[in-house]
């Protein structure tokens, strides 16, 4: 396993505009370090700093269809776009998470979700090229338009892919915890059984309690013996003749009858820490975060970036219309892509 520091390489993690590199690269020890909550602060601050500087170059190619101006005004909106996003709809993530019980600190949510929005700006920055070809070459202000929106929306899906990644390897890490927790209470937990045993179990010395009535020589009973003939904590009962059979104390409420009149007992059961737990009897703090919710997380992310892009529109400037900072609220996203795939056709 690499050590938090290096790759798995022995190199150097990424710092600053490499970030991507390292989550990229060596993506497993992103996800350690989210899980253990180590540096988180830096790491966000990292990654925080790639987006919006990727963002901010692929907004100026979107806007440089129309003038200098919308250039640098969309190099501005596009991360206010994104951020934006990721404040309305993260407390939504931790909370509810924090109402299933799940163990997700507010910070790991934060980290996780900038890894998503760091692959995606880098992504669509990968992609400023080929927008700038088409720009160049054969502009048309709904093909451009269209072209954008599905590199966009490519991007935004494998970011969200990796964003399912690491919640998994959050979960994974989350089990192995809860497990090497629970291990450690079973091992305290058979070693205080054993001790008990050792107090308990009478030795070679102890006195041999007498064989019931009915028993021949050979130590074959003739009769029965109760299961309820010795109990838990209960006082020895008097035989007929005056000898006391001794009674045992020990977590096994049945005892079997051995030839030589001793009481032998059976094998304790497992502890609880050496059965499978199931999540529903994991404590808060201890149960994987649900990626169900993940998923309906994921299509609300969606869709208040697809209204919000709407909202702050233009990003991209059609040439025969004058500069806008933003345009009025009318239709929706959907319907305006829909119209716009038209037009080409």
């Amino acid at each position: 396993m690499a050590a938090y520091g290096t790759t798995g390489t022995g190199q150097q993690p990424g710092s600053g505009l490499l970030i991507i590199e390292r989550i990229l690269r060596d993506r497993d020890s992103i996800w350690r370090q989210i899980g253990e909550e180590r540096d988180l602060g830096k790491l966000t601050l990292q990654m925080l700093t790639s987006s919006v500087l990727a963002l901010a170059c692929y907004g100026a190619v979107l806007g440089a269809s129309h003038s200098f101006g919308q250039a640098g005004l969309s190099a501005l909106k596009l991360p206010l776009l994104f951020l934006m996003t990721l404040a309305i709809c993260l407390p939504t993530l931790y909370l509810f998470n924090l109402v299933f019980g799940a163990r997700l600190q507010v910070r790991q949510a934060l980290a996780l979700v900038m890894v998503t929005i760091t692959v995606t700006a880098v992504l669509s920055l990968a992609f400023a090229p080929i927008s700038l070809f088409f720009l160049l070459t054969a502009f048309s202000y709904s093909f451009y338009k269209i072209l954008n929106v599905a590199i966009l929306a490519m991007t935004a899906f494998v970011g969200l892919k990796f964003l399912t990644s690491g919640m998994h390897a959050l979960n994974a890490h989350t089990a192995t915890a809860a497990a090497a927790k629970r291990e450690a209470q079973a091992a305290q937990e058979r070693a205080e059984a054993e001790a008990v045993a050792e107090l308990a179990i009478p030795s070679d010395d102890a006195p041999v309690s007498p064989a019931p009535a009915g028993t021949s020589d050979t130590g074959e009973s003739k009769a029965a013996v109760p299961a309820a003939s010795v109990s838990v904590g209960a006082a020895p009962p008097q035989q007929s003749n005056g000898a006391v059979q001794t009674a045992v104390v020990y977590p096994p409420k049945q005892s079997l009858l051995m030839p030589d009149g001793r009481y032998a007992y059976p094998v304790a059961p497992p502890l609880p820490g050496q059965r499978p737990v199931a999540t529903a009897d994991l404590a808060p703090g201890e149960r994987p975060a649900s990626m169900t919710l993940l998923h309906v997380w994921i299509l609300l992310f969606g869709f208040v970036g697809t209204q919000l892009a709407w909202t702050l529109r233009p990003f991209v400037g059609e040439p025969h219309e004058p500069f806008q900072v933003f345009r009025p609220i009318e239709g929706n996203f959907y319907v305006n892509i829909i119209h716009t795939i038209g037009e080409l056709f």
